[in-house]
């Protein structure tokens, strides 16, 4: 088959939870990434990023409190630790699984920054929690720096972060050269490091962002032929989790909507897949959406599987 290329967005399930999990997952995932390449498709993959960027502002955290001439790291030093070595990980193990195969096409990861409105209104509603919890006096000291806290009963203080709107890949330039040369290419991980333009200089922001929300401005911004985002489930339901759940195989973008307002998807889970689906197809109406989990991504392509969504 003519070589399509695509934009492959990896879940928590794609990477696990803890260090240790995410060398074993990635053996798992660099199989189904090789499979795809191995059919004639030409991979740029993006991914998330929530425990391992929490697990690091954690880290870092707890080393400042033990040493105090260490400071803390920004969120934007956080993503940015956490997309070098969830690349690592992940470049390592689908280039052996290629060699392996007789596939000698390179595999590179591009540490990306991604540029935020610094007055979007998510900045003043933060949801996104991070970090180890905290006791009351450590959740003051953080409002006192200007930081928003978000109580657990029973469990104390965590810290919340903003999740604005992505509004330019900065690296998009040197993502595309190498996409066009028919590599493999790891970008805007955990939906890319935070940054806000100040005249020439890019400053990082206290923010992470949607990694659905990169993957469907990667892939317009790309023009690829399809976006493959990959979950926990094997296709989207109506109905989710209710007696009446059945699966949706296919649908456009009108439907998708009037299920949007209809309520049909969960704000935290797929409602962001949706709308990165539909932001997509907006901007490259020929391509095409397929939403299902790692383990299905290969029947999936042939049709036995998966929710296909078109413009």
């Amino acid at each position: 088959m003519e070589n399509k290329k695509v934009v492959v967005s990896l879940g928590h399930e794609a990477l696990g939870y803890t260090t240790n999990e995410q060398m074993e997952a990635v053996k798992v995932t660099a199989k189904a990434l090789a499979d795809l390449a191995q059919a004639g498709y030409q991979l740029n993959i993006t991914h998330s990023n929530g425990p391992q960027v929490s697990m690091i502002h954690k880290a870092m955290t707890e080393l400042r409190r033990i040493y105090i001439d260490y400071t803390p790291a920004p969120m934007s030093v956080c993503s940015a630790m956490s997309q070098g070595y969830v690349g690592y990980d992940l470049q390592n193990s689908l280039k052996s699984e290629l060699t392996s195969r007789g596939i000698s096409t390179p595999v590179s990861t591009i540490l990306t920054q991604v540029t935020v409105d610094p007055y979007d209104e998510a900045f003043y509603s933060p949801t996104k929690v991070i970090g180890r919890y905290m006791s009351k006096e450590d959740a003051d000291n953080e409002i006192k720096k200007g930081n928003f806290v978000q109580e657990v009963p029973g469990k104390g203080y965590l810290r919340i972060v903003a999740a604005p709107k992505p509004i330019d890949i900065v690296e998009i330039d040197t993502i595309r050269v190498l996409s066009d040369a028919g590599q493999i290419v790891i970008a805007c991980g955990g939906g890319g490091i935070p940054v806000i333009e100040q005249g020439h200089v890019l400053k990082g922001a206290s923010a992470v962002i949607e990694k659905d929300a990169i993957a469907g401005k990667l892939a317009s911004e790309l023009k690829v032929d399809k976006l493959i985002i990959l979950t926990s489930v094997p296709c989207v339901y109506k109905d989710f989790g209710k007696d009446s759940q059945e699966p949706i195989d296919r649908m456009n973008v009108s439907i998708a909507e009037q299920y949007i307002r209809d309520g049909q998807f969960g704000a935290t889970n797929m409602l962001p897949k949706i709308e990165a689906a539909i932001e997509f197809l907006k901007e490259n109406p020929s391509g095409s959406v397929l939403i299902t989990s790692l383990s299905e991504v290969t029947a999936a392509l042939k049709g036995k599987g998966g929710t296909v969504i078109t413009a």
